[in-house]
Order: structure tokens, then sequence, then C-alpha cells
């Protein structure tokens, strides 16, 4: 137990990612970053609304779903998906930066981490337009309510300034590609 291979606990809940170095700065302005500019481009504001209404499609077309629970589903899956593409998932598929993003989420990618842009803007609200559809949907149902609102809060937080560029529990300290095992510190 008192191995110097044993993992070290952490002091803290929440850690923050390290500020980039002038390396990474200079490797994320040498090369445009595909993974998060694409968030920019024509349509792209348009698939979010076409994904919610094939999902919806979706649901509704399952025979013992009902139209309740098919709008809770919609939302659901949209906002786990969003949480996974824009909150969980760090770095890059593209090894174009020399790995400057390799720490960073999709969220923290976009706009080069400037708030408020007009595309942070509209994925902060369109989860919030999906609840309030959702749950009027519902019918004001109290436990669908609870588990509309809770996911709502999954997507929402972590957009919110005050947690960018911080890890809760220690999770995603580091990105855990493959390739990039035996670069991870112990």
């Amino acid at each position: 137990m008192g191995s110097s291979s044993s993992r070290r606990r952490s002091s803290s809940l929440v850690t923050k990612v390290p500020k980039p170095t002038i390396d990474d700065r200079l490797d994320q302005g040498s090369a445009t970053n595909y993974n998060s500019n694409w968030v920019n481009y024509k349509g792209a504001w348009v698939i979010h609304i076409v994904l919610i209404a094939a999902l919806r499609l979706i649901f509704h077309a399952i025979p013992s779903v009902s139209r309740e629970l098919a709008w809770t589903l919609t939302n659901l899956t949209y906002m786990a998906g969003s949480f996974i593409m824009f909150h969980w998932v760090t770095g890059t598929p593209f090894e174009f930066n020399g790995g400057a993003y390799d720490r960073l989420t999709m969220w923290e990618q976009l706009d080069e981490g400037n708030q408020y842009t007009p595309a942070r803007k509209y994925l902060l609200v369109l989860p919030i337009i999906l609840f309030l559809m959702s749950t009027h949907y519902t019918h004001y149902n109290g436990w669908m309510f609870l588990v509309n609102i809770w996911a709502l809060f999954m997507v929402l937080i972590p957009k919110l300034p005050a947690v960018h560029r911080k890890r809760i529990f220690g999770i995603q300290k580091l990105s855990l590609r493959d390739d990039d095992n035996d670069s991870i510190p112990r």
C-alpha cells in the first residue's frame, strides 16, 4: 500500500487545466483548428435542429413510447450526445497542431476559448429551448421534469465561464488516446 507506484490522492475536488505554454500557443496559432471551427460554418447550426427533429420522429415511431416519453427521450439523447461531444472528449482527431489541444474539450477549443460568441450563445440557448419544449409536451409531469432538468444542468454547467478549463473530481485531466499513453505523467 505504501509503494511508490501507488496513485497519489487529489487535494481538491476541482482541478484546473494548466494555461497553455508559449509552445502550445504557437502550435494553436499555426493552423486552423478543424475540430471546432466547423461550428461556425453554414449549416452547422441547422444540423442540431435536424438531429432533434429526427430523434423526435424516431422515438415517436416506436409503438410503446408515448408522446410525453418521446419528448423526454429526445431531450435526454440530445443532451447526452451534446455532453459527450462538447464536454467529455478531449483533444482533436487530427495531428496538425503538435498536441496543443490534447487537454481541452471541444467547448474549450471553440472560438479559441472566447466566451459569448454567436456559436457559443446558440449552443447555450438550444438546450434550454429543448428543455422548455420537452417540459411543455410532457404536461409538466414531475418525474419527467426532474429528469429533463437534470439533463439540462449536466449540459449547461460545463458551458459556464466559471468552469472553463476546470475538471471536477479529476475527471479528464489528460487525453488518454492510445498513442499518448507514454506521455502521461506519473
